[in-house]
């Protein structure tokens, strides 16, 4: 697989003791965007928002500092950036002295965003400094109760049916029971999928078989979520769409995309997988 070849997925790796930005390994989006028939300029804006909780450096006197990191990278970037090679980067500054919060911030944004090949922004926090932003989405209903008969585990949005009515509604959903797996080893991703839309009612039993058909499904966090927008988009053509999924951590990251017809920031709040 081309992936395997050019990332450290997969395969054991000594960790860094200094600096250095090589260790970020983009893979452009194009590359999956093909697949679900996008062009170069997607119809939908968000963000890719990360979450670093092992992030640490050494000050000017050799005395370990210890962060947060929040990571904000656009939709419009033209690489997302591999998971492991994204941890071997903030890793890379373990043993790396530098004088200050400030600098260590600066450094990472100036080094993401050029693998990005787009706008990166980067906030540093310390432990104490951390706080769930307030968020619509924790209010969702949640669909994983429904009594449903689940026999597709790969992708099928012909499970989508027709709207349900001519009456417009304005609603947010999420399901705990969105799984998909690494495209390079297999091994499962967890996340909480958000769906807010206003237009015609859908089917929410029909809506929760769709997301459990994710399931047996091999692509990055981000492309997942871009399948779901663009099943729910194509099907019903809603007025307002956003999907947003929270995916539990791995390797000291979470990944949470967002993708929207509007503009929407991606709230970030802590859930108990994460």
């Amino acid at each position: 697989m081309e992936l395997e070849k050019h990332t450290h997925l997969g395969k054991a790796t000594e960790y860094p003791e200094e600096y250095s930005p090589s260790w970020l390994t983009p893979i452009p989006r194009a590359k999956s965007r093909e697949t679900l028939g996008l062009s170069d300029a997607p119809d939908f804006v968000g963000e890719d928002l990360w979450n670093g909780y092992e992030l640490s450096w050494l000050n000017s006197k050799g005395k370990p500092e210890v962060a947060l990191g929040v990571f904000r990278i656009r939709c419009d970037s033209l690489n997302i950036i591999e998971s492991k090679s994204f941890k071997l980067y903030l890793n890379s500054f373990n043993q790396s002295r530098f004088a200050s919060r400030e600098e260590v911030q600066a450094l990472m944004q100036k080094d993401l965003s050029a693998a990005a090949d787009g706008e990166v922004s980067v906030t540093l926090l310390s432990a104490r400094d951390w706080r769930d932003e307030p968020s619509f989405w924790q209010a969702a209903e949640n669909l994983d109760g429904l009594d449903i008969e689940v026999e597709v585990y790969t992708p099928d949005a012909s499970l989508l049916p027709d709207p349900v009515g001519d009456d417009v509604v304005e609603e947010t959903l999420s399901s705990d029971l969105l799984k998909s797996n690494c495209p390079v080893t297999g091994q499962p991703d967890w996340a909480t999928l958000y769906i807010h839309y206003r237009g015609k009612p859908l089917d929410k039993a029909a809506l929760l078989k769709y997301i459990v058909s994710m399931r047996s499904h091999q692509d990055f966090h981000e492309h997942c979520v871009e399948s779901v927008y663009l099943a729910l988009m194509q099907r019903y053509q809603p007025e307002k769409l956003a999907v947003y999924a929270r995916y539990t951590r791995r390797g000291g990251l979470d990944i949470n995309p967002l993708r929207s017809n509007y503009p929407l920031t991606a709230d970030n709040f802590k859930l108990p997988r994460q």
